[in-house]
């Protein structure tokens, strides 16, 4: 079998949906199957960033019959929206067309839903130039090659009922899988949590951006960091500055905050060792692998109730939930595990349990099978 991957992102392996991609793209060549990628990397340089993005359609169409004239696609794996116009014109052209499947890496419609909340709470300014496109012709975009898909693939059950209560998709074609985590991520040495007055460390995987819900986390870290003297908090793969993260905590607390703008995901596991406690307040996530990766490592979320999330923590199980855009909630969580030691061990011991399961190997052959299950519904 030959798919054909595209991503409307740069090729960066340790980003959040191009890592998905190249690692799922990666296993299937394990199975024996041939594997291309096509992304914005792939676009002429001479383009200004923002009209690759919003161009991407187009040459992505023009990609695909390209690919497919000179070696028969099987199987079109694209992100949504990318590959919109192959699949309203150019692909009923075919006489044997490709399987086209549409992956959400997280539902636009629903960050849209998010960010006007934020705007309205006064957190997010929108851009003049937002409605224009953003907020609108891509949302069409996104909702129409997900309509004109044979599978549509989601991360979760919030997304999936959208888009077939919302979007008008079929729930013959839409299904739920989850994404992987690194081999070199399973099964690693469990470390005990420390007893008093070893300090506990709290760790916050994620970019510093408002969807990540930095406004309502980082006033709990900071407040948890002045109450507690024993505790440290590091911010891994901010793509901001340090200084940016630094400006929003308190000086008395800074020299317990530890910030890495950028990692290499193979390095995370050495970057969380001696963490205890994964944060995450974000407030739209599609899935939050990053969530699964940290469990992986030993330790115990403190997440929302956003849609991705809710795939992967059992409250009070696996680690804590609370609801979204709740500042006290988020804190009260944190400083539960703080003082419970024993309770901390117990949610970190189940949730590196329940990382296990997340192998990429197991993934993809749950992508494969619905791959085999559209193609028998479309014969």
């Amino acid at each position: 079998m030959r798919t054909l991957f595209t991503f409307h992102y740069p090729a960066d392996p340790n980003a959040g949906g191009p890592g998905v991609t190249w690692r799922l793209g990666r296993e299937y060549e394990k199975l024996g199957h041939e594997v291309e990628f096509y992304s914005l990397d792939d676009l002429p340089k001479k383009l200004p960033p923002l009209a690759r993005f919003i161009l991407f359609p187009e040459f992505t169409a023009a990609k695909i019959l390209h690919s497919h004239r000179h070696a028969a696609i099987d199987v079109i794996d694209a992100s949504t929206a990318d590959a919109w116009i192959w699949g309203l014109g150019l692909q009923k052209l075919q006489k044997q067309r490709p399987l086209l499947v549409a992956r959400c890496h997280g539902l636009e419609h629903i960050e849209h839903l998010e960010y006007l909340e934020e705007s309205q709470r006064g957190h997010l300014k929108l851009e003049w130039k937002y409605p224009l496109y953003r907020g609108s012709i891509r949302l069409w975009e996104v909702a129409t090659s997900m309509r004109q898909s044979d599978l549509v693939l989601l991360l979760n059950q919030r997304d999936r009922d959208f888009v077939v209560e919302q979007l008008g998709v079929h729930p013959d074609r839409a299904h739920i899988v989850a994404n992987g985590i690194p081999e070199t991520m399973l099964n690693l040495p469990f470390e005990p949590t420390p007893a008093e007055p070893e300090p506990i460390r709290i760790a916050q995987v994620s970019s510093y951006i408002v969807r990540k819900g930095i406004q309502y986390g980082t006033p709990a870290l900071n407040a948890l960091l002045k109450r507690y003297p024993k505790i440290e908090v590091s911010l891994f793969g901010t793509e901001c500055s340090a200084d940016q993260v630094y400006a929003d905590f308190d000086p008395e607390v800074r020299d317990r905050v530890t910030v890495i703008p950028y990692y290499e995901n193979h390095k995370l596991p050495e970057l969380l060792k001696g963490h205890h406690i994964k944060v995450l307040p974000t407030i739209s996530e599609g899935f939050g692998v990053a969530l699964v990766e940290a469990m992986a490592c030993g330790l115990a979320p403190v997440t929302t109730t956003a849609p991705g999330p809710l795939e992967i923590v059992r409250d009070r199980e696996t680690g804590m939930i609370v609801p979204c855009r709740d500042c006290e909630a988020f804190e009260q969580a944190i400083e539960t595990l703080i003082l419970d030691r024993a309770f901390l061990d117990r949610l970190r011991h189940n949730a590196y349990r329940s990382a296990q399961r997340y192998s990429w190997q197991n993934i993809a052959q749950d992508n494969l099978n619905f791959y085999e299950m559209a193609q028998r519904m479309r014969a």
